[in-house]
């Protein structure tokens, strides 16, 4: 993952971390698990998070803490992706921003502690500060309650489904305990904390020029008509895939070409995959009080390679 279209260029590493490192007050950049919500009100409902084509619920798939210096209305402002990952649709995407000044209702005005020695990391938190309830499966909003306990939440009625089959049928009449714990639902994606660093000085000029060197080193051993069937059928998806693998070179770790191996979404035609994803925000990042603004992204295949 990269970040800074006219600046210097920020790498991001998928890292594993502590529970409590990834919890909203820390401010987290992060793939998978539940959503860490920067705004603890008017969170997105579960129709803004369903699948535009099958209808079903969205996973959280990342988010990007990305504040903006110098503006009072954004000084903590992050993006929150979503993705359809039930085969075979596997096509929804939508992203969300929100923002908040350093002086807010739910965060203090001093930096958060760097420390979490004394949290055990072990509960899930399904109830935000501001009263909102969470789904048990996938952490969204959960405006929907079991009916029999009362102390359950679900966005929908699917995930309401698959919590009663995994567990919440026994243990329905234990709420003392329901806001803190969940099952396993195999519906959430692993969960990295994504560290940021700065690209190295190297040039991806100087990296060009040392696979050039490997490759003119060879030619010799390779006929001349060879040489010319090669450059006729030479496209410019090669030259630009020559560009990426070029580009990721420099930090072969970094989470652009690695993020689909670390959500384990191996299944081909069965499971997410995309060529690209960019994330298009308003310029000005116009504030909206302290609700979700939907913003745009755009999904490429490898297969759509111009």
């Amino acid at each position: 993952m990269a970040a800074g279209a006219a600046g210097p260029v920020e790498l991001g590493f998928a890292e594993e971390a502590p529970a409590w490192r990834l919890r909203s007050e820390q401010f987290p950049s992060k793939v998978g698990g539940r959503p860490a919500w920067l705004g603890l009100s008017e969170l997105p409902g579960p129709e803004a998070l369903a699948c535009a084509r099958c209808g079903r619920p969205l996973a959280f798939l990342l988010q990007v803490y990305a504040p903006l210096p110098g503006r009072h209305d954004a000084f903590h402002r992050s993006l929150f992706l979503f993705c359809c990952r039930e085969p075979p649709c596997c096509a929804g995407l939508r992203v969300f921003r929100n923002q908040l000044p350093r002086e807010n209702e739910f965060y203090s005005y001093e930096p958060p502690s760097e420390t979490g020695a004394s949290d055990t990391g072990e509960s899930v938190y399904l109830q935000l500060k501001s009263g909102a309830h969470l789904c048990r499966v996938c952490g969204c909003l959960g405006p929907k309650t079991c009916s029999r306990c009362r102390q359950a939440h679900y966005c929908s009625k699917e995930h309401q489904t698959l919590d009663w089959r995994l567990g919440h049928k026994q243990a329905c009449t234990e709420s003392d305990h329901l806001n803190q714990t969940a099952p396993d639902h195999n519906f959430l994606f692993p969960e990295f904390e994504i560290v940021t660093e700065a690209e190295d000085e190297i040039t991806p000029e100087a990296v060009e020029m040392e696979d050039y060197s490997e490759v003119t080193g060879s030619m010799g051993r390779i006929l001349e008509e060879e040489l010319d069937s090669m450059a006729r059928h030479e496209s410019k998806e090669d030259h630009i895939f020559q560009k990426f693998k070029s580009k990721i070179a420099l930090e072969p770790e970094q989470v652009m070409p690695q993020l689909l191996n670390h959500l384990k979404a191996d299944r081909l035609g069965r499971s997410v995959d995309w060529g690209v994803l960019a994330v298009f925000t308003c310029a000005e990042s116009c504030s909206l009080g302290t609700g979700y603004t939907e913003e745009f992204v755009w999904k490429q295949d490898i297969i759509d390679t111009p």
